[in-house]
């Protein structure tokens, strides 16, 4: 077993998942039989246009990135590592990427958490995070009510997606697949409070966890598999992972497969369809990331999961450069992954 605890890994896995995202974007509302419309019978193979530019990221990766950077600065800032506030740090980012959607909320986000807590980091210094990328409503109105979800104390009952697309930075960060799995689950909960919405990214960030520590993808699920079990409210989020395994051993990869799983509008539904793809994938990053993006669903957020653990499996290497030098903010994710790897190498 060979760790993967190197930069190229780490930039694959940010990379990765934001020209997922950037795939996805102008398609994420459309049917399968739309995008075939549009694109032709395999769908779309390469970037189009969406928010006024080929390769534009969505909130999937402008949270990612904040959720990073709040990874990055408990390391940094006193106060964090004195109350043990990783969650506390990454909740704060999160206020920070709602500074640039809800630009009305700046005053009173200073207000109420700081100035050095909402204009602290880097990420609030680029104009291109204060553009509205379909945002999702359970993000928007968690961190708008100014109470911090817990898994104890929900904010909401929301089992969307927003909570486990934005969770591989949690995988790369610690070597341990349980304290990423709990980790996992405290940040994801911040905003979503169904148990299938934190699980399932905990579930994701202990995946990325053991991919980065050298094992293999069904090494790394098993894994996540195990932890799950050990606890509780588990039921769905295991279901979708057993199912998407067995599909992906079983069936032609393909749109119709990964209806079967679901739309990937809720969290365990975007993990089981991730999965689907970077099993069916191999070693090929674009068959992985293609299919994951062409079906009648949420195809930003599943293309933004399998290109994150495709893109940890793998590395940059593995990415096509064409897809790397058209991506919006791709220097900025080089950066804030090699200042990941800094802090928690």
């Amino acid at each position: 077993m060979t760790s993967k605890r190197i930069l190229k890994h780490f930039t694959g896995c940010l990379i990765g998942g934001a020209i997922g995202d950037a795939l996805g974007a102008p398609i994420e509302f459309m049917s399968i039989d739309q995008i075939r419309s549009k694109f032709g019978y395999q769908g779309l193979t390469d970037y189009s246009k969406a928010y006024g530019r080929i390769g534009a990221i969505t909130d999937d990766t402008q949270m990612t990135l904040f959720t990073a950077e709040g990874l990055i600065l408990s390391k940094i800032r006193r106060e964090y590592q004195e109350t043990g506030g990783t969650v506390s740090s990454v909740y704060h980012a999160l206020l920070r990427w709602l500074f640039t959607q809800e630009t009305n909320l700046q005053g009173s986000l200073i207000k109420s958490h700081g100035t050095c807590s909402i204009i602290d980091g880097i990420l609030t210094g680029y104009k291109e995070f204060f553009s509205l990328r379909a945002p999702g409503n359970s993000c928007l109105s968690a961190l708008k009510s100014g109470k911090r979800g817990t898994m104890e104390n929900p904010v909401n009952d929301s089992k969307g997606c927003g909570g486990v697309m934005r969770m591989a930075p949690v995988g790369l960060a610690f070597q341990d697949a349980e304290k990423a799995f709990q980790i996992g689950c405290e940040c994801a909960a911040i905003t979503h409070g169904h148990p299938s919405g934190y699980l399932a990214a905990g579930a994701l960030a202990s995946i990325i966890s053991m991919i980065i520590s050298g094992n293999s993808l069904l090494d790394s699920i098993n894994e996540s598999i195990r932890i799950l079990k050990a606890g509780k409210n588990n039921k769905e989020t295991l279901e979708i992972i057993y199912k998407a395994v067995e599909m992906a051993n079983q069936s032609k990869a393909g749109p119709d497969a990964i209806k079967d799983i679901g739309a990937g509008w809720v969290a365990q539904e975007a993990l089981g369809i991730s999965i689907y793809c970077a099993l069916s994938a191999g070693d090929d990053f674009k068959k992985g990331v293609l299919l994951s993006v062409n079906h009648s669903g949420d195809s930003d957020s599943t293309g933004s999961i399998t290109g994150n653990i495709l893109g940890a499996l793998y590395g940059l290497d593995f990415i096509p450069e064409n897809w790397i030098k058209n991506l919006e903010l791709k220097d900025l994710i080089k950066e804030i992954a090699g200042d990941l790897f800094d802090r928690f190498r």
